[in-house]
């Protein structure tokens, strides 16, 4: 349980040899056709999609398993279920996967630390994510961590962001270090786990509270009697967590499928908003099997968050959701956090990053508002204000 080393950033123990093969492979993918889903003859080639067994995944695989990218006119591969981030992050770049979703701070890291030409096409849901402890846990908030052990499943993830902004709230100071290093009563130890192993790692007792998307706090609800101590869209209300990215290269390539791409998973999107029970069935082990956890837990996930514990229930958001327009707004605002937020590595690129130029060279939304304007417009997904609807506040409260 004692998290290893990084040479630098995210949860990937990359080194520089290793970063430098996997950047070389994914810029010298002009050929390769993981990266062009087409050949010289117009062959098209099945697209590839990779994800994490989390329900953030949802539109990709709900678009697969409806026939949506087929229906476009897409072949796509029944998509690749892989353990970590940093599977999934290394994997990309080496274009073994043509759209996948991500954690929103991977893909800032990538393209403005590591120079990778990554782009971010839209929001793949929000919510989605919680803090979780044990049932038997004297931990009420973000106060009570002190001199506790907490997992997170990136440094630059949502998850790590957002449980910092609760613990400065409260006067505690975030840390680094060994789980056997001592720790003060005002310092929280952070550390990395992958998202499957969080629950059991709570159950016996290696970790005080995880913060991590669904179904992993459901799974530990339904088995092990845990507690949600906090969801994450009570904090920051219909924030973004993951998103929808491709390879820069192959919006230059081809932008007809990228768009044929883009129209199907925010059909799904519209889809899981109508059908929740049936988004639960079809993910589990009890339906195409996406998700390796029985319908009885995803049912938790798309039901409506409990009021009972909610800090702000006059928001009314739902436990997981999918907005897909990617407000520039929030981008800025995770940006900028970001500055603030402590990760294992270097982390100066940050420090000169103006939030405005990165949300415009990180996002194109040119994709999701023409899928959004054959969808029904973006009042269909959201409560939006209908004479600025493509601006909003980004509404953030801890108590």
């Amino acid at each position: 349980m004692v998290p290893n080393p990084l040479s630098d950033a995210l949860d990937l123990p990359i080194s520089r040899r290793c970063f430098l093969k996997t950047a070389a492979t994914a810029a010298g993918a002009a050929c390769s056709p993981l990266i062009l889903p087409r050949t010289g003859f117009g062959k098209q080639i099945p697209l590839k999609l990779g994800y994490l067994p989390i329900t953030d995944a949802t539109p990709l695989l709900v678009a697969h398993s409806l026939g949506y990218f087929a229906q476009e006119g897409l072949i796509v591969e029944r998509p690749v279920m892989v353990r970590s981030w940093k599977v999934l992050t290394e994997s990309f770049l080496a274009g073994k996967f043509n759209f996948t979703h991500m954690l929103f701070p991977i893909p800032i890291w990538m393209r403005f630390k590591q120079r990778m030409p990554v782009k971010v096409l839209a929001w793949d849901h929000t919510n989605g994510s919680a803090v979780t402890v044990r049932g038997d846990s004297d931990i009420k908030g973000f106060g009570d961590l002190g001199g506790k052990q907490v997992a997170v499943p990136s440094w630059y993830s949502m998850h790590n962001l957002l449980m910092q902004l609760g613990l400065k709230t409260r006067g505690l100071t975030p840390v680094i270090r060994s789980q056997s290093a001592p720790l003060a009563d005002h310092e929280v130890n952070l550390f990395i786990l992958p998202p499957p192993d969080m629950p059991t790692a709570l159950l016996g007792r290696k970790i005080d509270a995880f913060i991590v998307a669904d179904p992993f706090n459901a799974l530990a609800q339904e088995k092990f009697s845990a507690r949600i101590m906090r969801y994450s869209g009570d904090i920051w209300k219909n924030h973004p967590c993951c998103v929808i990215v491709t390879h820069e290269n192959l919006i230059h390539r081809d932008p007809v499928l990228v768009q044929k791409a883009m129209n199907a998973i925010v059909r799904a999107q519209a889809w899981c908003m109508k059908n929740p029970k049936e988004t639960a069935h079809l993910l589990s082990r009890d339906g195409e099997g996406y998700l390796p956890v029985p319908e009885t837990v995803l049912a938790r996930v798309f039901s409506p968050v409990p009021e009972k514990g909610l800090f702000h229930p006059q928001w009314g958001v739902e436990r997981i959701g999918f907005q897909p327009y990617p407000f520039p707004s929030a981008t800025r605002f995770i940006v900028d956090h970001l500055k603030q937020t402590l990760v294992e590595g270097n982390s100066d690129f940050l420090k000169g990053l103006d939030s405005g130029r990165a949300a415009r060279e990180l996002v194109d939304d040119t994709f999701v508002s023409k899928a959004l304007d054959e969808t029904g417009g973006i009042g269909r997904f959201c409560n939006c204000n209908m004479e600025k609807p493509f601006t909003r506040e980004e509404i953030v409260e801890i108590r």
